[in-house]
């Protein structure tokens, strides 16, 4: 006898649902319409799958479908909401284009958190959260996720620091050299954060203040300069694999 196919199907599409999830009918217009029927081509009897950053990731079975929006069924929960690795992602905000593409790797790596630092070398000192925002949930629908990062408001790095939580390490990459970061990492278990600068990197004086706080440790990140960017994803791929979840994978 042939096997019965896996239901929902792996390539069922995945959506971001700003609203509790519960069984039973959810209306669906607008963008979301916009991508399942216009893009996804939906018809009657097709499944999606949505998370609500809530209570976790539902079937939903489309029962009525219009031009401009669809009705969909929402039938089971297929998992709860995840428990993602307490770690969060300071970063100075880049150019357009490359800060996308960190929020975008920082989802799929599983950060909890991004925090935007203003640094004096900062170029872009007013970061749209909305659209970092954006960039994640897109990000989150294409890996998998059910937990969304939080994207904290940009704050001056002398605010971060001063405010800083006293049970968080603060694991700097330092691109004038620090302890390799595996070892730094794998040596502080628990609450983490990475800080990222600028494309022009800290100052000597910024440098010297994190240096000074009680929960910072300076990590190296090989022998190569690193763009801001490549930084970022390759500092939270390490820690990771020394401290969250890709540890026995």
């Amino acid at each position: 006898m042939p096997a019965t196919p896996a239901w929902p199907p792996q390539s069922t599409p995945r959506l971001f649902i700003d609203t509790p999830l519960a069984a039973g009918p959810l209306q669906v217009d607008g963008p979301a319409a916009h991508y399942l029927v216009g893009v996804m081509r939906m018809k009657i009897g097709d499944p999606v799958k949505l998370f609500d950053d809530r209570t976790g990731e539902w079937l939903g079975v489309a029962s009525s479908v219009g031009k401009r929006d669809l009705v969909l069924d929402v039938t089971e929960l297929l998992r709860p909401r995840e428990d993602v690795p307490d770690l969060w992602l300071c970063a100075a905000p880049l150019k357009k284009g490359r800060v996308d593409w960190m929020a975008e790797k920082a989802c799929e790596l599983g950060v909890a958190r991004l925090v935007p630092v203003v640094t004096r070398r900062t170029i872009v000192d007013k970061p749209n959260t909305e659209r970092l925002r954006t960039q994640m949930i897109e990000a989150a629908e294409q890996c998998g996720r059910t937990a969304l990062p939080e994207v904290a408001e940009p704050v001056k790095l002398a605010a971060l620091l001063r405010d800083w939580p006293e049970d968080r390490a603060l694991f700097f990459a330092d691109e004038t050299g620090g302890v390799p970061a595996l070892e730094a990492m794998r040596s502080r278990p628990g609450p983490a954060a990475i800080l990222i600068g600028p494309e022009g990197g800290f100052d000597a004086d910024e440098r010297e203040a994190i240096r000074a706080h009680p929960n910072a440790v300076g990590i190296g990140l090989g022998p190569r300069i690193l763009r801001a960017e490549t930084a970022a994803g390759a500092a939270v791929a390490l820690w990771m694999a020394a401290a969250g979840d890709w540890r026995g994978e």
